[in-house]
């Protein structure tokens, strides 16, 4: 361990970048805890499962296609680390075209791939029907919603964790407040659950678009001579979309897992799906903390490739390995503690709330299990190495995850998640041995690095 690893100022520059991200990503599954509040204490089941599978349509669409910000992320820290300030507007150029484009593709196939998710979702009659009412209004928020993947892995890859932070708590803010009123003050129900969000996505999307503009007036960063075909090089494209092939697959795995387990949950009952919702938007408080950090870690690792200077790279993975351990014990301990307490807050149905304890043990003993993947994912993303977290994220998928489901589905739901927990240890253990393998031979960044 490098003797700077135990200077103060080194764990503070962590903190700048991750905590800004890790107090505005709590918004993100703190909205989904109101959604499931909200509908939770309606009077049947069938309104929390629906909006448990239209979410989770929602979200397989959009986290599929989070590359957006990943890649955006990886690109920008480098162009940042290497004060290349052309690249680093063409990088955010790139990113909204194809956006953009994404987005229209989305709202014009909607039909086909809302009935192909209900297809193969099944549950009741009224989970699929008001799960499709809160798809078919939510989608329209498609073009805000990849917009603001873009402009965030750009802010967060200029360094600048405040205005991701600002972009994501406001416009996640609004759309608690939103939720809450359509839901219960008008009584839309399902339907106000889904147009809060898309009114908030619209609304980030305009403070995201400010806060780059400022960004880039501040810095006096503006569009050369020759940019635009430098830009539109078909050269240019033809990389970013092979770095977003690999990063796409490998979200394509992890939704699959996502997905998988709140399909499975129909399958065994409306009680047990909205149980999983329960736990999965506890889940999602683990996922997005240290995600916090793994923001942090691609910022950190992107700059040090940029500027080709291994021993930054090597000291910013071990600094967030080290917060993201913390962070993950911290996790356990208030599961542990008041995990049942936080299952009561969600819902007052008694079904739902008995289900949900059953299965809270497999969630007090996830975050150690997932915070090392998380970590590890940054430092992938941040040095652009797309490959790797594909082959990883393959080998957990196909060669755990479901195997493990395969063979303990006599354990019903404990089986369900004794596959989650697993999955999340062999992403870790691959992406571990395929860093350590990196470091072993030529390193993650090329000679002339310090």
């Amino acid at each position: 361990m490098p003797p700077s690893f135990f200077s103060a100022a080194r764990h503070r520059q962590v903190f700048v970048l991750a905590l800004p991200m890790v107090l505005s990503n709590i918004t993100v599954p703190l909205l989904g805890l109101v959604d499931t509040i909200v509908i939770g204490h309606l009077e049947h089941a069938y309104y929390l499962g629906g909006v448990a599978v239209g979410a989770t349509i929602i979200s397989l669409i959009f986290w599929l296609l989070g590359f957006l910000r990943m890649s955006t992320t990886g690109l920008a820290a480098q162009a940042f680390g290497a004060g290349d300030e052309p690249r680093l507007l063409q990088v955010l150029v790139r990113g909204l075209f194809l956006a953009w484009g994404l987005a229209l593709v989305i709202l014009v196939l909607q039909k086909p791939i809302t009935e192909l998710a209900f297809w193969l979702i099944g549950g009741s009659e009224q989970v699929q029907h008001y799960g499709r009412d809160y798809v078919l209004v939510r989608i329209w928020s498609a073009p805000a919603a990849l917009t603001n993947l873009v402009l965030l892995g750009w802010l967060l890859g200029n360094q600048n964790a405040r205005a991701p932070m600002l972009l994501l708590i406001l416009g996640n803010g609004v759309n608690i407040v939103l939720d809450v009123w359509f839901v219960l003050g008008l009584g839309w129900q399902v339907k106000g659950a889904a147009a809060a969000s898309v009114l908030a996505d619209y609304l980030a999307t305009a403070l995201g678009a400010w806060l780059v503009w400022r960004t880039l007036q501040k810095r006096g960063i503006r569009p050369a001579a020759g940019f635009w075909p430098a830009c539109l090089n078909i050269k240019a494209f033809k990389q970013l979309l092979g770095l977003n092939r690999d990063i796409f697959i490998r979200a394509l795995c992890l939704q699959l897992t996502f997905a998988f387990m709140t399909f499975q949950g129909a399958r065994l009952g409306d009680e047990v799906l909205a149980a999983n919702a329960v736990l999965m938007n506890l889940l999602m408080f683990i996922s997005f903390g240290l995600d916090g950090f793994a923001y942090a870690v691609e910022a950190m690792v992107g700059k040090a490739v940029g500027a080709r200077n291994r021993l930054e790279f090597r000291l910013a993975c071990a600094l967030n390995l080290f917060w993201g351990a913390v962070v993950a014990v911290l996790f356990v301990l208030v599961f542990a503690l008041v995990g049942q307490q936080l299952i009561g807050l969600i819902t007052t149905i008694s079904e739902v709330r008995e289900q949900a304890v059953r299965y809270l043990p497999w969630l007090v003993l996830m975050p150690l299990a997932a915070c090392w993947c998380f970590i590890l994912d940054g430092i992938f993303i941040g040095t652009t190495r797309g490959g790797e977290m594909r082959d990883m994220m393959l080998v957990s998928t196909a060669g755990v995850f479901f195997p493990v489901w395969y063979f303990s589905q006599e354990l019903g739901n404990h089986g369900l998640w004794l596959a989650m927990l697993c999955f999340m240890l062999a992403r870790g253990i691959t992406l571990g041995w395929a860093w350590w393998r990196l470091e072993r031979g030529q390193g993650f960044i090329s000679d002339g690095a310090a």
